[in-house]
């Protein structure tokens, strides 16, 4: 049977904090070039050229490394493909989506409620990670800070209004994010740059036929959109998979949700000091209540607790 990595979490590196800090930047402006690339292009093409230059960047590259290729057992072949929909095509494709009707920044503050899915997921399935009653704390904060994100008029969603699905689109993806990132600790081991490449070839396979079904093949469009869509496969998609592999295997997902207290911040000064996107109060709100409930939350893990 194949060894699985669930081993207990590591103390984090100052490598470790770098790399959460590069995310961090990476993922917030990623929602400002989202909203670019949708002006010239589907929520479903958007996704997948996202994910097929991804997977092309990241192949090329361990190929050009020679990385011996890993034994796919059934297990592991399962854990990749579980990986490539949770981790790249479902969220990709939701977050595309959802951003057509909501402001990028509200798709960016929606990352930040990622650890309220992390925490619990966490006590039950990652040594040595449980869920304190100073960790609980944290989770109520921050579930509260996710209803005043969502608003009032959530419930339209059911009445099909797009704006109420939108934003419910970017929680879902959240969602995808948190169990991704509890698998992929408990993923049996596999080299961490062949598990980005091979799980975004996994998202590349669902969502280029979805593309060519629903939207058909992409044209040319304005060279600041097509740019767009080339940044988004290669910086955020490609390098950060790999990023975001390695500090969840060597510090474990809790400690990954730390990129949370930075995406929110950066998404809400690209979005409108770049895209001039107008920033409800409950926006702001909902920042301070979910980044007290992140540092309730992981005050006990940087006393060593």
């Amino acid at each position: 049977m194949a060894q699985t990595t669930d081993t207990p979490v590591s103390q984090p590196t100052l490598g470790n904090y770098a790399s959460v800090i590069g995310l961090g930047l990476i993922w917030g402006g990623t929602f400002m070039v989202v909203a670019v690339a949708l002006r010239g292009y589907g929520p479903v093409t958007v996704a997948a050229a996202r994910t097929g230059l991804g997977a092309l960047a990241l192949l090329s590259l361990v190929l050009a490394m020679g990385r011996p290729l890993p034994r796919l057992s059934g297990l592991l072949a399962f854990y990749v493909v579980v990986l490539g929909v949770l981790t790249t095509a479902a969220p990709f494709m939701l977050l595309s989506w959802g951003q057509q009707h909501v402001p990028s920044a509200f798709a960016g503050l929606s990352m930040a409620v990622l650890p309220l899915f992390v925490l619990p997921l966490a006590h039950w399935f990652v040594p040595g990670d449980r869920l304190t009653l100073r960790k609980a704390g944290g989770f109520g904060l921050g579930l509260l800070g996710a209803l005043v994100l969502l608003g009032p008029g959530i419930t339209a969603a059911g009445g099909g209004d797009l704006a109420a699905l939108g934003r419910l689109a970017c929680i879902a993806a959240t969602v995808c994010y948190a169990v991704g990132s509890i698998l992929t600790r408990r993923c049996p081991p596999i080299d961490g740059m062949w598990l980005s490449a091979l799980t975004l070839v996994v998202g590349a396979v669902i969502l280029m036929p979805a593309m060519l079904w629903v939207e058909g093949l992409p044209g040319v469009a304005d060279p600041l959109v097509m740019g767009a869509i080339v940044f988004l496969g290669l910086v955020p998609t490609a390098f950060a998979a790999l990023l975001r592999v390695q500090v969840i295997r060597s510090a474990g997902p809790s400690f990954m949700t730390l990129v949370n207290y930075q995406v929110p911040v950066w998404s809400m000064l690209f979005g409108a000091l770049v895209l001039g996107e107008d920033l409800p109060g409950r926006f702001y709100l909902a920042l301070l209540l979910i980044a007290t409930g992140l540092a309730v939350s992981q005050s006990g893990r940087r006393r060593g607790h």
